[in-house]
């Protein structure tokens, strides 16, 4: 797939644009993966919070899948070792940050790959994330070609694998990590409640007794 001609394009649209959108775009592409980051502790924290098991099996899968998405794009990397257009593009404009080096291969897009599997995932968990985290994964693509380090079929396919792969994940264990959540509250195991919340009785540990009868705390 030969799609030199689009990034010769966005690269040349991104060489001639103001500084500050520059700047935003690296700040972005460098650092907005951690934005997805919070909104996955956050979705878990609110499931953890409400109870319902169902509601934080899908907040325990969403880290989870996109890390699987991460591992399969890599994978798919490895495999394929298509080298980077900031070095191969003829006649395209000068990267905005530095070109990853030799070995760093460019198909499919990690950050792409993972943006699309945490925005699909959070969706599935949280219906009314969608309209925040669907734009900003696809501006997580965006910003790979527009800093000059992807080609356009790179992020599109990586959002492709990255989502494929969060809804496969999510779908095919959600039930099974809800019986599990379910038996962890059942068993009162401190760290397990930790993680998944009280439940909706509200108590976080089964009430202990002594052989007098007495609380225990």
């Amino acid at each position: 797939m030969d799609t030199s001609g689009p990034y010769r394009t966005v690269t040349g649209f991104a060489d001639s644009a103001p500084v500050w959108v520059q700047r935003t775009f690296e700040l972005w592409t460098g650092y907005g993966l951690w934005l997805f980051g919070v909104l996955l502790a956050a979705v878990w924290w609110r499931a953890r919070s409400r109870g319902d098991a169902r509601a934080v099996a899908l907040a325990l899968l969403a880290p989870a899948a996109t890390a699987v998405a991460y591992a399969v794009s890599e994978a798919v990397k490895s495999t394929v070792e298509e080298e980077r257009p900031c070095r191969t593009v003829a006649g395209a404009a000068a990267p905005l940050v530095g070109c990853p080096p030799p070995g760093d291969w460019s198909f499919p897009s990690n950050h792409a790959a993972i943006a699309g599997a945490a925005a699909v995932a959070l969706a599935m968990a949280v219906r009314r994330l969608a309209p925040l985290v669907v734009p900003l994964a696809l501006l997580m693509a965006f910003s790979r070609v527009f800093v000059g380090v992807h080609y356009p079929h790179d992020v599109a396919l990586g959002l492709l694998l990255g989502g494929s792969v969060a809804v496969l994940v999510v779908l095919a264990l959600t039930g099974p990590v809800a019986s599990g959540v379910r038996a962890v509250r059942a068993g009162g195991i401190r760290a397990g409640i930790r993680l998944t919340g009280p439940g909706p009785g509200g108590e976080s540990f089964p009430e202990v007794r002594n052989v007098s009868g007495c609380r225990m705390p």
